[in-house]
């Protein structure tokens, strides 16, 4: 699932566009202000793309454009506009903004450019849980924007459990899932590989962010 920053101080065209791109599958973070926008940005999990608006009441939207690329010259900037004519869309590009989008637009083209930007970048195919990235495509997990160093295994059993988060997962399905049904070990290996997970993932079994003992059951993945 892709986290989506919306930067967009109207509350009505904010809530209409947070609302249509939840419904489509997209994680959104709404802020009203540039500053919000920054401190989301700089201090949150960050996003993998960001739809701006130009008009702000606090700072000057390119201004924002310009602190978000400091923060990462490659994060996909979708910018939008009321000024319609071509000096301003050509200056948004130039400052970098990677599409542009006048107002007022339609949602089925904002999420068709917001999809091929995704595409182009290589994020279409990542979720974020919090702090940690998975990317599905490439079977890597990042926390905390590292890349965790995990055994194929441990890749294997992270990303069965992340499937379906909150799905509580048995013993004999994740030895299925990630040894295969030709295994003939013992079920507690799965235990061992979750301590190994846990680990990795600086996850406390007493206070989990990630995985979660179900007593007498298996694992959740929280996916918090």
């Amino acid at each position: 699932m892709a986290r989506i920053l919306l930067v967009e101080d109207d509350p009505q065209v904010g809530e209409l566009v947070k609302r249509f791109l939840e419904k489509e599958g997209l994680l959104v973070v709404w802020a009203r202000t540039g500053r919000e926008a920054l401190r989301q940005a700089w201090e949150g999990a960050r996003p993998d793309l960001v739809v701006l608006d130009r008009g702000l009441p606090d700072l000057e939207g390119l201004e924002v454009l310009k602190s978000l690329r400091d923060l990462d010259p490659m994060l996909p900037v979708l910018l939008l506009t009321g000024k319609a004519d071509e000096d301003s869309r050509v200056e948004g590009l130039l400052e970098g903004a990677d599409d542009y989008l006048g107002k007022p637009f339609s949602l089925k083209e904002l999420l068709a450019r917001i999809k091929a930007l995704l595409r182009r970048s290589g994020k279409e195919g990542r979720r974020h849980f919090g702090p940690l990235e998975l990317d599905l495509e490439a079977k890597k997990a990042y926390l905390e924007g590292e890349l965790l160093k995990l055994s194929a295994t441990e890749t294997k059993l992270l990303f069965a459990l992340a499937q379906a988060p909150g799905r509580v997962y048995t013993r004999e399905e994740l030895l299925e899932r990630v040894w295969g049904p030709e295994f003939e070990g013992s079920e507690r290996v799965v235990d061992a590989y979750i301590r190994l997970l846990r680990k990795k993932l600086k996850d406390d079994p007493q206070s989990p962010r990630f995985i979660e003992t179900v007593v007498g059951m298996g694992y959740r993945f929280l996916g918090q």
